[in-house]
């Protein structure tokens, strides 16, 4: 393996001579035992505050399971962004991260127990983050340099904090009283030479008697990977090769040429003007599979993005009793996708065909020909679709904090105002001006020794029209028709929250278990956001899918109550029993008013042994794109019921299309051909709906916590969960909405069709509604040991599991539940077991970490079955699986275990030396054959092994 980067080899080869040199000037190194980390002990016995509460409490382990991962637990992992270390917790699903090409924007973002990002609550410092316009929180918008730890509550907590709480909550603690000065720099990249990664952080703090400031920027730049440098993903379908290539290949292409296909091979003869060569049909080859074009090649497989961030926070005591509390972040994310160069095309899905009178079309009557239309394609490879994000992130909060004591109780209050701000420039780079094409593939001719576009034949003019040659073999396109047909939409987003809370806490009197303790609060806060597409786009006239604006806002006002009920402790089976009772009302401005309430208990019938269990309720408030959302162009596949030829067609079906007007004899067309039931000609609508409601859950846990007195240093958790959620949000899909209409009758889907008068369907909306139930429960299982102090040094060794046992759901209430466990779709790995084991090894001044992650296996649906066991694909593990209902091909996706390491050496002058690789054994992500376009899914490690060297400097 070569290193390709000098800088990386050069940092390597730093790090190991100044660990050689202090190694041998100090001689024998002092014996220390690392402190134990937050990671390494789950279960937080010893913590004070804990998300899922708002009472302050000695004892901080609540009802609810808490994980908690602190700074040097993050720093052990080699990552450079929060997503990634949140994405690897064996809590988490599938979420949107920077391997998601196309499709993705940049963002990376958290999905407790697989239930979308958007039902995971994100909060830093105990407070809500901007959401996207889906309601969702890229964490790539808060930057690892400002983290002092990361709290997971793994359950249900709207009656503590609102909207969004279903699968759990993400709590972001910025670092806080911190002194001193920190630099730290970190270099990495692939042992293919590629995603070099460079993060350099400097943080500063001051601390007097009565006040604290701190202050951090940080910069991280990290590159792409290319699909084509990795043998997974250099081809659509890894195993079928240019089979799979698309047809609309980089070199002209002729659709309805005399005798089919035809194609303007490469180093074909031009003919016509120098510097303006058209080609003759002799010029042309009939087309085969070798020009079809390898279009994954050109994809991103990790996209490139770079953040810069600038955090400041502080704290001044105005007296014993009352603090000002303010901070501040500015962020600034710049992302980039790119797929291969676009597909256009003029007469195949679009009515854009090369006039007979252009000088490009072989066909012009001037050279003999029959001055037919050219039904045409070519691949822009000239230019690559390129799609760049600018995200400027904002927020401010300030407030008062203080306490005060009445008699002898005492309580805490506070108040404060909350800013967060998102401002998104996109740029979309290589799509076409369609009107632009038109006219370029429009009449041509030659005038005093150049091509210029006219009326017609012998007319005027067109000025500022640049004729265009979709006929040039690949690379032909001049820079004059690119510059002409090619233009670059910039869109504008924005999210914005900005909120006011007030909350006060305290003791109210004596139980005989303790205290008993109450918090109660009050939140106003406002939600706003708009999609701005560019002009071009919301008009229609570009190659992509046009979009209307979106804008919207809602406001909300809210309280919340919550008890902490000691009734017994330090007797005979209770050593500790407490309840806890929370409840939230919540009044929106859209959809109305909600409650919702929690209960849980705590029991320690022993002192090593902990039982715990809650129940809660929980709610999401439907997002903006949801209630608000423009007209938005969607192409999707379908079969008309109302066909003659549709498969599942009957007399109630057939009078009820008859009576909506669809004519006899009916057959539907697409664009693939009649009888198929492909992709739409025509657009369909993706759009808002302003009546959605909230979606509901009900959560359950019930666990223990288990820390023997004859094993010291061990700490085990075992807890079950369950959610059940109804009324969630989905958007009908198009056969959905047909059986609807004419199956069963139902005027108010109907109303969601539109035809034409020869019955095609020319529009359909498809907008969310509140549809869908989800059940889903399992298993969290943590276990840490710290071992005694040995000569050897000291040992930590920590279990991290989690275990789906149900992942059911079903579109509507009345349909039957289908289980999704261990199963693979496309962009949705259904895990069953995902687990975490790391061991940490500590000697004076030297450390060693080591994780293993394991993802359990998974079964896919097979794309690919062969209807002769003697000429098999040969591609699935199960090609020929048979059921009672006839062939069931499938494909095994194997478990996959990935393997980290750290090295670390503190060095004498107060600095770490860091080297790490991620992903050591170079294992190989799982093959998916419904995975969208890397043949792999992208919560998978990108193929490679991950190097990497951390350098710390502390003053």
């Amino acid at each position: 393996m070569t290193l390709k980067t000098t800088k990386l080899r050069d940092a390597i080869t730093f790090a190991l001579v100044a660990g050689t040199t202090t190694l041998a000037g100090t001689g024998a190194a002092f014996a220390q035992a690392a402190p134990a980390t937050s990671m390494d002990n789950p279960t937080q016995l010893d913590r004070i505050e804990v998300t899922g509460s708002r009472i302050r409490s000695v004892d901080a382990e609540t009802s609810q399971p808490v994980l908690v991962l602190d700074r040097d637990y993050i720093e052990r992992t080699g990552l450079t962004s929060v997503a990634e270390v949140l994405q690897r917790i064996s809590a988490n699903g599938a979420a949107i991260n920077r391997t998601f090409n196309n499709g993705g924007d940049g963002s990376s973002e958290i999905a407790l127990r697989n239930l979308g990002s958007s039902r995971t609550l994100v909060l830093v410092d105990g407070r809500r983050w901007v959401s996207t316009l889906t309601g969702s929180v890229d964490l790539n918008t808060i930057p690892a340099a400002v983290i002092e730890r990361i709290e997971v509550l793994k359950d249900g907590a709207s009656s503590i904090y609102g909207s969004d709480a279903i699968a759990g909550v993400v709590n972001i603690i910025t670092r806080n009283d911190f002194d001193g000065f920190e630099a730290r720099t970190h270099l990495g990249q692939y042992g293919e030479g590629d995603g070099e990664r460079n993060t350099i952080e400097a943080t500063m703090g001051s601390t007097t008697d009565r006040s604290n400031v701190v202050f951090s920027l940080s910069r991280v730049e990290e590159k792409a990977v290319m699909a084509g440098d990795r043998t997974i993903s250099e081809d659509p379908i890894i195993g079928l090769g240019s089979s799979q290539y698309s047809g609309y290949s980089n070199n002209g292409r002729i659709w309805n040429g005399d005798g089919g296909s035809l194609i303007v091979p490469p180093g074909a003869p031009p003919s016509g003007l120098a510097g303006n060569p058209r080609y003759a049909l002799e010029d042309t080859v009939p087309f085969g599979p070798q020009y079809a074009y390898n279009y994954a090649k050109d994809n991103y497989l990790l996209t490139p993005q770079t953040r810069t961030a600038l955090y400041a926070k502080g704290r001044f005591d105005i007296s014993d009793n009352l603090t000002f509390r303010a901070d501040a972040l500015y962020n600034e994310r710049r992302s980039e996708q790119q797929l291969a160069g676009f597909p256009l095309n003029g007469g195949v899905s679009n009515d854009f065909t090369m006039s007979g009178d252009s000088y490009y079309n072989p066909y012009n009557p001037l050279y003999g020909g029959d001055g037919r239309e050219v039904i045409w394609s070519h691949r822009l490879t000239e230019q690559a679709r390129v799609y760049q994000q600018n995200v400027k992130t904002i927020h401010t909060y300030v407030g008062l904090e203080g306490s005060f004591e009445v008699g002898s109780r005492y309580f805490d209050w506070d108040v404060g105002y909350n800013f967060n701000k998102s401002d998104q420039e996109d740029a979309q780079i290589g799509d076409a001006n369609m009107l632009n094409v038109a006219a370029g593939v429009g009449p041509s001719e030659v005038r005093n020794g150049e091509v210029v576009c006219v009326t017609a034949p012998g007319g005027d003019i067109i000025e500022g029209c640049v004729p265009f040659n979709p006929l040039s073999p690949a690379g032909g396109v001049t820079q004059e028709m690119l510059d002409y047909i090619l233009f670059t939409a910039q869109d504008a987003f924005q999210n914005r929250s900005e909120s006011f809370t007030a909350n006060l806490s305290g003791e109210i009197t004596e139980l005989p278990g303790g205290m008993l303790a109450f918090a109660a609060g009050v939140e106003s806060r406002k939600e706003s956001g708009f999609d701005r597409p560019d002009a071009f786009v919301a008009a229609g006239f570009t190659s992509g899918n046009s979009r209307q604006p979106t804008e919207g806002a809602y406001d909300l006002d809210e309280v919340y109550a919550e008890l902490l009920i000691p009734l017994l402790s330090d007797v005979t089976g209770a050593q500790l029993l407490e309840f806890s009772l929370a409840s939230r009302y919540s009044d929106y401005s859209n959809f109305g008013d909600t409650v919702n309430s929690k209960f849980g208990f705590k029991w320690k019938p022993i002192e090593s042994l902990l039982v715990r269990g809650n129940w809660s309720e929980g709610f999401r408030a439907p997002p903006i794109t949801t209630l608000f959302r423009g007209r938005a162009d969607t192409f999707t596949q379908f079969g008309d019921i109302c066909s003659e030829d549709f498969g599942g067609r009957n007399d109630t079906i057939a009078a009820n299309c008859a009576a909506a007007g669809v004519p006899d004899g009916f057959i539907q067309r697409t664009n693939q051909g009649e009888g198929y039931f492909g992709q739409t000609i025509y657009p369909f609508s993706l759009g808002g709906n302003a009546n959605a409601g909230p979606e509901t859950s009900v959560s359950k846990t019930l666990g223990l916590v288990y820390s023997p007195d004859f094993v010291q240093g061990l700490d085990i958790s075992l807890d079950w969960w369950s959610i059940d959620i109804e009324n969630a949000l989905s958007t009908p899909t198009a056969a959905y909405i047909l059986d609807q209409c004419y199956a069963e009758g139902l005027q108010e889907w109907c109303s969601l069709i539109t035809r034409q008068a020869d019955g095609q369907i020319f529009d359909m909306q498809l907008v969310p509604q509140n549809l869908s139930v989800i059940e889903v429960e399992g298993y969290d299982m943590n276990v840490r040991y710290r071992m005694p102090d040995t000569a050897y040094g000291g040992f930590t060794f920590v279990l991290d599991t989690s275990y789906m046992s149900k992942w059911d759901s079903a579109f509507t209430a009345g349909d039957e539940l289908e289980s999704a466990v261990g199963n693979y779709y496309q962009n949705d790995p259904n895990w069953r077991l995902r687990a975490n084991a790391s061991v940490d090894w500590s000697l004076g001044d030297f450390g060693m970490s080591w994780t293993a992650r394991y993802n359990s296996g998974l079964n896919e649906a097979c794309p690919f079955i062969s209807d002769d066991p003697s000429d098999p694909f040969g591609l699935c593990s199960d090609e020929f699986r048979r059921t009672e209902d006839g062939a069931d091909g499938r494909n095994r996706l194997g478990a996959t275990t990935y393997h980290d390491v750290q090295f670390r050496y503190n060095v004498p002058w107060n600095a770490t030396v860091k080297l790490g690789a991620n992903n050591v054994f170079k294992k190989e992500p799982p093959i998916a054959y419904n995975a969208f376009a890397n043949n792999f899914d992208p919560q998978y490690d990108v193929p490679g092994r991950y190097l990497y060297m951390e350098y710390v400097q502390r003053f």
